[in-house]
């Protein structure tokens, strides 16, 4: 599906992957940790469904996630800071609220667009997905490429990454600003950069 409508969202950051396991959480937990006390941190992991409804995407019995709805998306809040889930870990490094996003590809804007109504203006956005760089152009766009293959939501986007990672550790701290439009990333360190650290 090509999406004619897109937004820009310059206080995102976007962490996308290759592959599962590729430590785009382990990224996540890092950014919030070290901007937490500068910035309030919304979290976000968008799951995008795009295979059969009502069936797991993986072809496997799954986990319930691709089954528990069959059409448009859901938002969910995530409570609980204390477990092994993605959305706990986030918010247990430091945002002040998580949420999960399961949502059918052709409804993307309009997942993405309910979460926005949940956040602050001068928030800081983390979030994890491939897909929603299809219709978001977010702040700065960090692409995970430590994988030997190549998953299709990543082929699809990975060309946009202003920075492709093959490891979740930093050589350099982002530098973030505030300004009267809200939370930003330096242009000066971000703008017009792709680079392979």
């Amino acid at each position: 599906m090509v999406f004619t409508k897109s937004i820009e969202v310059h206080n995102m950051i976007q962490i996308g992957s290759t592959g599962r396991n590729s430590g785009k959480t382990t990224l996540a937990k890092k950014i919030i940790a070290e901007n937490y006390q500068r910035f309030t941190i919304y979290g976000l992991k968008i799951i995008t469904i795009s295979g059969a409804r009502g069936k797991c995407q993986r072809g496997e019995t799954g986990c319930g996630i691709c089954t528990s709805i069959d059409e448009g998306y859901e938002l969910i809040e995530e409570s609980n800071s204390v477990g092994s889930k993605d959305t706990m870990q986030l918010l247990k490094a430091g945002c002040k609220k998580v949420y999960l996003l399961k949502v059918f590809h052709d409804h993307l804007l309009e997942g993405f667009l309910t979460f926005l109504q949940y956040v602050p203006r001068d928030t800081l956005i983390v979030c994890e997905s491939n897909s929603i760089r299809e219709v978001v152009k977010p702040g700065l766009f960090v692409m995970m490429n430590n994988q030997k293959s190549l998953k299709k939501t990543a082929a699809k986007v990975i060309d946009e990454a202003d920075i492709v990672l093959e490891t979740p550790k930093f050589v350099r701290s982002f530098n973030l600003i505030k300004t009267k439009n809200g939370v930003r990333f330096s242009e000066n360190d971000v703008e017009n950069r792709r680079e392979k650290v």
